[in-house]
């Protein structure tokens, strides 16, 4: 993609305009083909609706007792047997969690449930004059540099596509989570995508109680982190509609992006931490440059790896090559791809009241690369050895859970904030 596409060139789409029609898609063509996109004249855009979560709520397909269950349960936990889900770890998952569901609470008078089924609110107004911005390219590292700065991990930068934002947002205030418009401000052109690295020590210890702390701990930081971004954004003058799981499918826009490629296991694989990553993103019409997708040999090792579908306990992952469509109304129409069934994992999920991500702690991805043995089977990975990586990986049991009590500190241990 030229830079002249990403600066004043650049062609902006109505927030909610139409693209099912495939003749819309020819300025996307080229990145689709790096990003390894395979889209059908069957593509459909995705209602937030259809999500599983959300059809927790009204499909009785979905809803359960032990969905109803799982809910009350992560505010009320009862402490069980098995190491991973005693009082001190519940108190955990729930302290990580919390400034999440702060966000998520604070404007349900409003009908909205930020982070998860709204954008955040930014409390710094939209300046009214636009700041003097440098050439593309230098707004584009600053951007980097203030959302580093702010706490992201990771930064990259995508070209506003609609055919990956919701057709619909889900009410928080319907009891069946109905329908509603999913407005987004005019002249969008960019896609700040920020990635929030999980904990290594956490997530080897799924399924727990324990390791689902990993998970919230990232949900309460990208909160602070990407409305801060945002509010930056909009105090020079610009749009910044800072999003979580709410306003737009976030995997396609993250490989955009240049943050990895998808897997198997319905995660992107990043160079830098595998799977092991939770992202958040920013609408905006600032002037940017695009990142490139970036090729790891990720597909090529996920064609002859099925480690993350064999440990998965409900079945709910695929085997064979990517196929279009899925299994049921939670699958996105007319994208070749790997796709979970979601209702088999939402199910495994209620039944243990707590999320389960043994796929990604499985993950031959899922490694500490500050060692350099590790960076060292990545680059095996990835290369035309990746076979004699697959058997290395089988004879080492790569990915076994760690025992959770060991992840609580003993006297005399030394603890620096991470594990």
């Amino acid at each position: 993609m030229s830079d002249l596409a990403a600066t004043e060139g650049t062609e902006t789409w109505p927030a909610n305009a139409p693209v099912d029609d495939p003749a819309d898609w020819e300025r996307f063509r080229a990145s689709d083909e790096e990003a390894g996109f395979v889209i059908s004249e069957n593509f459909e855009r995705f209602s937030q609706h259809d999500d599983i979560f959300n059809r927790a709520w009204w499909d009785e397909r979905v809803m359960s007792p032990d969905v109803m269950t799982f809910y009350k349960h992560q505010l009320k936990p009862k402490p069980r047997r098995g190491e991973g889900f005693s009082q001190w770890d519940w108190a955990l998952v729930n302290s990580a969690w919390s400034v999440a569901r702060d966000y998520a609470m604070r404007g349900l008078k409003e009908n909205t449930r930020e982070g998860f089924l709204d954008p955040f609110k930014s409390y710094l107004p939209k300046a009214e004059t636009q700041a003097e911005l440098p050439s593309p390219e230098e707004t584009t590292a600053r951007i980097k540099q203030v959302a580093s700065f702010l706490g992201a991990d990771r930064v990259g930068i995508a070209e506003y596509d609609p055919r990956w934002v919701y057709t619909h947002r889900s009410s928080a205030s319907s009891k069946t989570r109905d329908e509603k418009p999913n407005d987004l401000p005019e002249g969008l052109t960019h896609v700040i995508v920020l990635a929030h690295e999980m904990d290594l020590g956490l997530v080897e210890r799924y399924p727990s109680a324990l390791g689902a702390a990993s998970t919230g701990r990232e949900y309460s930081r990208e909160a602070a982190i990407v409305s801060s971004v945002a509010s930056f954004i909009q105090a020079l003058g610009f749009e910044a509609v800072g999003t979580s799981n709410d306003t737009g499918l976030t995997i396609p826009f993250a490989i955009k992006a240049g943050m990895g490629e998808y897997g198997r296991n319905q995660m992107i694989i990043t160079p830098e931490f595998g799977p092991r990553v939770r992202f958040s993103k920013i609408f905006t019409d600032l002037p940017l440059v695009p990142d490139k997708p970036r090729k790891l040999g990720v597909t090529e090792y996920c064609n002859i790896c099925t480690v993350c579908a064999d440990a998965c306990p409900p079945k709910a992952l695929p085997y064979g090559p990517p196929e279009e469509g899925g299994p049921n109304r939670s699958s996105i129409k007319g994208v070749t791809k790997w796709t979970a069934n979601c209702e088999k994992c939402f199910k495994f999920w209620t039944k243990m009241k707590v999320d389960c991500a043994i796929c990604m702690r499985v993950c031959p991805y899922n490694r500490d690369y500050s060692k350099w043995t590790n960076r060292l089977m990545r680059r095996l990975m990835g290369s035309r050895f990746r076979k004699l990586a697959v058997w290395i990986n089988a004879r080492m049991k790569h990915g076994e859970r760690k025992p959770p009590n060991e992840w609580w500190a003993k006297p005399g241990d030394e603890v620096k904030g991470g594990h």
